[in-house]
């Protein structure tokens, strides 16, 4: 079913939004889910229920078995940069405990598992050198998620960069987009008899526009000049990355890059407001997504940095690389006033009256999500889409008898998967939807304050809990399964 025939047969298409929070997004509920509709509207009988981590978040063992120090290792010892002074350094402690959060898996009931592999875990100097007892914990993690069941989706740089190789000039340094194309290259020779399904960068904007211009994140620049040409060699490392997996591979290989997008609206019909989210949406969508898709860069974002990105001949082809599907994360809209003296891009958040918000402090939007999926159809034509990350953070409460009933992100869940059906019933070519995350985590800058986790991890005894959204997400894949091999008629 093409895109124009979903929205011909009266299917739902991107609603209408709205400024006060309300939406009019469709509910899922345990009687009204049909999941076989899902199947049935993208073409795709197997579609993919997943969820995710990364390497930092979870790992832990961060002095083991010769790993040495990545930029969040250093971050961390800066004094006010994570809250509550917090590190990854032990984090959910999976490194040791992996064996037990596959089965947490298996009763969670996923058919795959997106991780990231710890670069400094791998390649201790960053590039030459490989260390057997890292790749090998992967190696070991890899057969042991197919032996349960569970498909492994490998990311390969989500944001550990190893510090060795930020002393020699970080991803401002072109040299480091190739260092990244020789690290997928030895991942892909040692796990790429058995892994298919790969992302080679995770947001790439928290990277460049978070950690080189605005601080928040490793390494804590502040700097557009060092920024730009790192949102560049970034881009640049995605596509030799994905000429290298697919080089270096038994399996075909299967590649895309990892993009955190936002909706972006004016607060206002001020024409300086609407101005406001059109860089807003160039800041965070078009930069991205317009080279990687063949388009080079936004005019208009170039001439607003003032920085010319460092492009050499070939890299802007090497960029657009084709590849065989987009990763999108998900998480609030921006709905944005015009701000001239504000930082780049000049374009400020507003609170969403009545908007309900999560523990970050994010409006809950449904329908940005079901607006994202049908952009990428629509206008850049990705011929498949993941939802790699999506999920909430709630300040969850163990009850006595060790239950923890987080309804606020099982409803969360519930509307967000809704929101995705309805794009898919429209025509997006939807494959799979991973929630973040599998384990409450140390989440960057917000140390371990805010959970996002289907699984309960007590830090101070590792003891982990499935909450209830982990129940009740088990419940929509088994309803799925129940109903995508029968026959569904739609319209």
């Amino acid at each position: 079913m093409s895109r124009a025939q979903g929205r011909e047969s009266g299917l739902p298409g991107t609603p209408s939004a709205t400024r006060d929070g309300t939406g009019g997004s469709a509910v899922l509920t345990s009687g009204s889910f049909d999941a076989g509709l899902l199947a049935a509207a993208t073409g795709v009988r197997e579609f993919v229920w997943g969820v995710a981590t990364s390497a930092y978040q979870i790992e832990g063992a961060v002095a083991e078995d010769g790993r040495s120090p990545s930029i969040w290792d250093t971050f961390c010892t800066i004094p006010g940069a994570i809250d509550n002074g917090d590190t990854g350094e032990v984090a959910c402690d999976h490194y040791h405990r992996w064996p037990a959060d596959i089965e947490l898996m298996r009763q969670l009931e996923v058919d795959a598992y997106r991780f990231s592999i710890a670069w400094p875990r791998v390649l201790p100097e960053g590039r030459g050198r490989v260390n057997e007892k890292g790749i090998g914990f992967y190696d070991r993690l890899v057969d042991a998620l197919l032996e349960a069941g569970i498909r492994p989706f490998v990311t390969l740089y989500h944001w550990d960069l190893p510090q060795v190789l930020q002393d020699r000039g970080g991803w401002p340094n072109r040299d480091t987009a190739l260092y990244l194309a020789e690290f997928a290259g030895v991942v892909a020779a040692r796990l790429g008899d058995r892994v298919a399904d790969w992302f080679t960068v995770n947001e790439p904007l928290c990277c460049a526009w978070i950690g080189h211009l605005e601080g928040r994140m490793a390494p804590g620049e502040r700097d557009i000049t060092r920024a730009v040409p790192a949102a560049h060699h970034l881009l640049l490392g995605h596509g030799l990355a994905t000429q290298a997996l697919r080089a270096n591979a038994t399996l075909p290989a299967r590649v895309g890059a990892v993009l955190n997008l936002s909706p972006c609206e004016p607060a206002t019909d001020d024409p300086a407001d609407l101005a406001a989210a059109v860089r807003a949406d160039g800041h965070t969508n078009r930069w991205w997504l317009d080279p990687l898709y063949g388009r080079g860069y936004p005019e208009d974002m170039v001439a607003l940095y003032g920085v010319e990105p460092p492009v050499r001949a070939g890299d802007m082809e090497t960029i657009a690389t084709p590849t065989d599907h987009c990763g999108l994360n998900y998480y609030f809209r921006q709905v944005v006033t015009d701000d001239p003296d504000g930082p780049l891009p000049y374009a400020r958040m507003v609170a969403v009256p009545h908007a309900r918000q999560t523990a970050m402090g994010w409006e809950v939007h449904p329908d940005g999500l079901t607006e994202l999926l049908l952009r990428l159809a629509d206008e850049y034509e990705v011929p498949c889409i993941y939802v790699t990350e999506n999920g909430s953070a709630w300040p969850d409460v163990v009850l006595p008898e060790g239950l923890v009933e987080d309804k606020d992100r099982t409803t969360y869940l519930e509307n967000h998967i809704a929101a995705a059906l309805r794009a898919a019933r429209a025509g997006a070519p939807l494959a799979g939807y991973f929630v973040w995350s599998l384990l409450d985590n140390f989440e960057w800058a917000y140390g371990y304050a805010k959970r996002f986790g289907l699984v309960h991890v007590d830090y101070a005894t590792q003891r982990r809990t499935i909450k209830l959204s982990g129940l009740r997400y088990a419940e929509i894949i088994r309803a799925h399964r129940q109903h995508a091999s029968r026959p569904v008629g739609i319209g």
